[in-house]
């Protein structure tokens, strides 16, 4: 590994509101170490604009989850049992194959997954020292340092889902620290660190915000994850309390303002480019949104290098040379064909209400003659739905049009909270129930009897495509019989080989059978 500084800018996009703002620092006072994103500014967080520019570049790998060819969304779905890589062949992609088919090495696994979270982790701890020294009132330093203990907890959870053991670092690093010697630590110290983040922030974040602040984490936000992450522990009771909190009544209106939207369709759908604003964002199930924006004028020289603001996965999973052939096909943009859908899948959404909003068929489109594509690698004739670009869609602003959809991308939001309180209820009681009823009820469905199996059947079709189902199979310890048809090997496809890049020349550990 080179240890070297790159003198950059804090060159971020801020994620509140429907605009984004390009904020520059002095990029002689700013240094970023590439191993593992670290800055420091002597004569920076002077004062709250100071403090507020760094909380704006803490938030922005946010942008992780669906912005850049290698974004954690498109990934993660190609390594479930409902999706394949796809793309144009099975060499398109080594990273996204790799995960698909099982054969992803420390060689072939793209770095940034690990290299941009802890870029975020540095940015969080450079900002959680450095504020309470900064000119400004208590309770705006109070609530910076909360949004970037929560940001900080967050990146955590990643990394320890996605490599194990990893190093836990609190602290900015200085020009004379040794790079080379960070050790890892066991996943339960991670965890330790992720629960004290959280539990010490909840009380300084805002129960809500509106206006330009959507966007910015809330209580609401911060008590979700934390639930989330207590889930993947296996402390059920916790877990079930704060999303319980979170959650309120089924089917109602939460202490913080969220409730269930009535149309599962407009989960996943944006306003034509030509609206200034667009009123699917942020909606009343939203908890943790992160904004996309064609604002930035995306370009491909900088694509994927964290300074894109548009939503990659929409054009990473349309069908290739799509074709229109009558008025009442839909007006797709062509795309690169990425998670192609799997035949399980399809026969497990047979008949759900939600099908239509998760899936584009274009098997019948093509039969109908209403439309037509050129298959691509495993194709199965269906696509993610969510996400798909359509013409009206595509940005009226400078740069790629490929690369500047400003759908947003929801990490949480109440359905989910719903069915993992459901989940930490073991699937049992009238309140599992009242939850699971809630989901299904959303779309019309039927109740039917609460279980753990009913449960997490829920979760598979309520969450298609968004990135969780590899993360639930994992923690259910179903991987292995799910996952047998694709290659999966337990005890070593949990998690994912650290990049070669991360470990030459350094103590860290390869993990097991890479």
């Amino acid at each position: 590994m080179k240890n070297r500084f790159l003198k950059t800018s804090l060159i971020a996009s801020l994620i509140i509101g429907v605009s984004s703002f390009n904020i520059s620092c002095n990029d002689q006072t700013l240094e970023e170490k590439e191993y593992l994103g670290a800055f420091e500014g002597e004569n920076f967080f002077r004062n709250e604009q100071d403090c507020f520019f760094a909380l704006v570049g803490t938030y922005d790998p946010l942008r992780k989850y669906a912005g850049g060819f290698e974004n954690m969304v498109t990934f993660y779905n190609a390594a479930s049992d409902d999706f394949y890589a796809g793309g144009g062949s099975a060499t398109d992609g080594a990273g996204i194959q790799g995960a698909s088919n099982f054969q992803i090495n420390q060689n072939t696994m793209p770095s940034s997954y690990w290299r941009d979270y802890y870029q975020g982790i540095a940015r969080a701890n450079t900002l959680i020292l450095r504020t309470p020294n900064a000119t400004m009132s208590d309770d705006i330093k109070n609530r910076f340092i909360s949004e970037a203990k929560t940001l900080r907890a967050l990146y955590y959870f990643d990394l320890v889902r996605i490599f194990g053991n990893i190093p836990l670092i609190l602290q900015p690093f200085k020009a004379s620290d040794d790079l080379y010697n960070v050790p890892q630590v066991d996943k339960t110290a991670v965890y330790g660190q992720i629960e004290k983040d959280l539990l010490e922030a909840i009380p300084n974040l805002p129960m809500t915000v509106t206006g330009e602040q959507k966007g910015r984490l809330t209580q609401g936000a911060a008590k979700a994850l934390l639930g989330k992450v207590y889930l993947y522990e296996n402390k059920k009771n916790e877990a079930a309390a704060q999303l319980a909190d979170v959650n309120g009544t089924p089917g109602g209106t939460s202490q913080y303002g969220y409730k269930l939207v009535a149309n599962y369709a407009d989960l996943f759908k944006s306003a034509p480019v030509t609206e200034a604003n667009d009123p699917y964002k942020f909606s009343t199930e939203s908890i943790i949104e992160v904004m996309h924006t064609n604002k930035a004028n995306s370009d491909w020289s900088f694509w994927g290098q964290g300074n894109d603001e548009g939503n990659s996965i929409c054009i990473m999973t349309a069908p290739r040379s799509y074709t229109r052939k009558t008025n009442d096909a839909p007006d797709i943009v062509s795309g690169w064909a990425f998670n192609s859908v799997t035949t399980d899948l399809v026969s497990f959404m047979q008949n759900d209400p939600r099908t239509d909003a998760s899936l584009l068929n274009m098997n019948a489109l093509k039969s109908q003659n209403k439309a037509d594509y050129s298959p691509a690698f495993m194709d199965s004739g269906y696509f993610l739905n969510k996400y798909m670009p359509t013409k009206d869609k595509v940005t009226n602003l400078p740069g790629a049009s490929e690369l500047n959809y400003r759908q947003n991308y929801i990490l949480i939001r109440l359905a989910d909270t719903y069915l993992m309180e459901a989940e930490a209820l073991n699937g049992t009681g009238s309140r599992a129930q009242a939850l699971l009823d809630a989901v299904r009820s959303r779309v019309g469905l039927p109740s039917v009897p609460v279980t753990l199996q009913a449960v997490k059947d829920e979760r598979r079709r309520e969450l298609i495509g968004e990135g969780h189902r590899f993360f639930d199979l994992v923690r259910w310890g179903e991987a292995s019989s799910k996952l047998a048809f694709k290659g999966f090997v337990t005890g070593k496809n949990e998690i994912m080989p650290i990049p070669y890049s991360e470990l030459s020349g350094t103590i860290l550990k390869q993990n097991p059978h890479y």
